[in-house]
């Protein structure tokens, strides 16, 4: 299988997307922990840039250009990247709260992977889950937090309050289910469902009823991933493989209207929107670096926003328009 350059992705396969990252996070360990890292001061300019399409709002990220995982933000057009996490551990996934001003995100700062939250400058860190099992991949809507935890054997969608109380189990069966993403009006969530050879999207109600699955069936060997509602509702980018490698589809809410809007021979994953569904942010190894591009969302007008020397995961736009 080709493969992206992905620490959540190096194998595009059942695995479990933090196999790579604890891997990647043990080797940092072995090379940098005898001392902890000086942070540079909070709010530092990483770089500025002026390319890229003229859009609102901030997209997070995950970053391991210092070294290993961090959170950054930047604008919307790649300028005034800023990081806000600085530890010798792994932070990633980061998640916009409804009105923008916390982040949620998944760190191994404590031994395993579990979810936190800080203020939208890095400042206010709180733990929001405290337990022997993996935590990861928040999504946040209104009041809750959707999450991803194997605390009762396997992977499962779970949601919370985003003060970490009242955890529920929305999913239930002997298949892994990963990345949550919520509806505009928090009454419904896409997520994906691995199986051996394949991994296809389903769309449930907030309390986990009426699952319905709106991509290919379990057999045609292809892998539906990382679905991102719109801001607008009727449509759902995810990345697939059906083509031979990973590509940016969008369709329907239902799953009808398959459209393709990336076709190289590298890989794009990760979509993201913009606060007002004009644009998709996403992940590309298409200049030999896992970078962040963002596209009009018809395919068109791809522009670059990350150049480094290091990976760039996971954007993650803000979702109130700015």
């Amino acid at each position: 299988m080709h493969s992206p350059l992905s620490f959540r992705s190096l194998a595009r396969g059942p695995a479990s997307p933090r196999l790579f990252l604890l891997a990647l996070a043990a080797l940092v360990a072995s090379c940098e922990r005898t001392e902890s890292p000086v942070a540079p001061s909070r709010g530092a300019l990483e770089f500025s840039s002026s390319s890229g399409p003229s859009a609102k709002g901030t997209i997070a990220f995950h970053s391991d250009r210092d070294g290993d995982g961090e959170i950054y933000v930047m604008n919307a057009d790649g300028s005034g990247v800023t990081q806000l996490t600085f530890n010798p551990f792994n932070d990633f996934a980061p998640a916009w709260s409804p009105v923008a001003k916390q982040i949620a995100f998944t760190t191994d700062r404590d031994g395993n992977d579990e979810i936190y939250v800080m203020n939208a400058d890095g400042t206010g860190v709180t733990r929001l889950t405290n337990n022997a099992f993996l935590e990861f991949s928040p999504a946040w809507c209104g009041t809750q937090i959707a999450f991803v935890s194997n605390r009762d054997g396997d992977d499962e969608i779970y949601v919370m309050n985003a003060d970490g109380t009242r955890a529920t189990r929305l999913t239930n069966n002997i298949n892994s289910d990963e990345h949550p993403s919520w509806s505009p009006t928090c009454k419904q969530i896409a997520f994906y469902r691995e199986h051996i050879f394949t991994s296809v999207i389903y769309v449930m109600n907030a309390d986990g009823t009426g699952a319905t699955q709106v991509t290919a069936s379990p057999g045609t060997q292809s892998r539906d991933k990382d679905p991102a509602w719109s801001p607008t509702g009727n449509q759902i980018a995810f990345e697939s493989n059906r083509d031979g490698d990973f590509e940016i589809y969008v369709m329907n809410a239902d799953g009808t209207g398959v459209t393709q809007l990336t076709n190289n021979s590298f890989d794009d994953f990760e979509p993201a929107w913009s606060p007002d569904g004009k644009l998709i942010a996403f992940v590309s190894n298409r200049d030999g670096n896992s970078d962040i591009y963002v596209m009009n969302a018809d395919g068109t007008g791809v522009t670059r926003l990350t150049n480094n020397a290091g990976h760039n995961f996971l954007p993650a736009w803000t979702r109130r328009k700015a």
